[in-house]
């Protein structure tokens, strides 16, 4: 059989191409030969000696998520309970000082609200006059107490929207209690 002087150079591109295919595919493999050395190392412990297989790390790491899971829902419940011992705490303060008398100055009566984060807990005044001081105390639920003077009222309300933490700067004067003289 003898080849024309066509088949000749087909068959010659044909070989160069197969030639050149061979070559890409065998750097293909080393690359690829490579990467997986490169992950076995990763896997395998000191002198190529495995550390562990695969499943068995698999199932360690599945452990240690569950392990993680379960830390992070006492966390919560942790939280929780702190939040609700906050709750209960005194959060919200409010102090409003004013003059009880016309002869009294210096705004030495108060009221002063003391009150958890739901409105409960107590408001305190004190009635200061020249010879005597007078102290209440009231307690107050969901933000509101019976027979409240106007102090008492403006110190809880301030406390519960927030009006600050700290002391009212308004003067505020009551009626002037007139004395009774008896005929003698």
């Amino acid at each position: 059989m003898e080849l024309g002087s066509a088949t000749i150079p087909v068959l010659l591109t044909v070989a160069i191409v197969l030639a050149v295919a061979a070559v890409l595919l065998s750097v293909l493999a080393i690359v690829g030969q490579r990467q997986v050395r490169a992950t076995y190392r990763t896997l395998a412990g000191p002198r190529g000696r495995p550390r562990e297989d695969v499943l068995a790390m698999v199932a360690r790491h599945v452990d240690e998520v569950q392990a993680l899971r379960e830390e992070v829902h006492r966390a919560q419940r942790h939280s929780e309970q702190v939040r609700e011992l906050v709750a209960a705490g005194v959060s919200r303060l409010q102090v409003v000082r004013y003059d009880a008398f016309d002869d009294m100055g210096g705004r030495m009566s108060f009221s002063a609200a003391l009150l958890d984060e739901r409105g409960d807990g107590l408001v305190f005044t004190s009635i200061n006059g020249r010879s005597e001081s007078r102290t209440y105390a009231k307690a107050v639920r969901s933000g509101s107490a019976r027979d409240l003077s106007d102090e008492e009222a403006r110190a809880i309300s301030q406390a519960l929207t927030g009006a600050g933490i700290g002391e009212d700067e308004v003067r505020v004067r009551r009626p002037r209690a007139r004395a009774v003289r008896s005929a003698s």
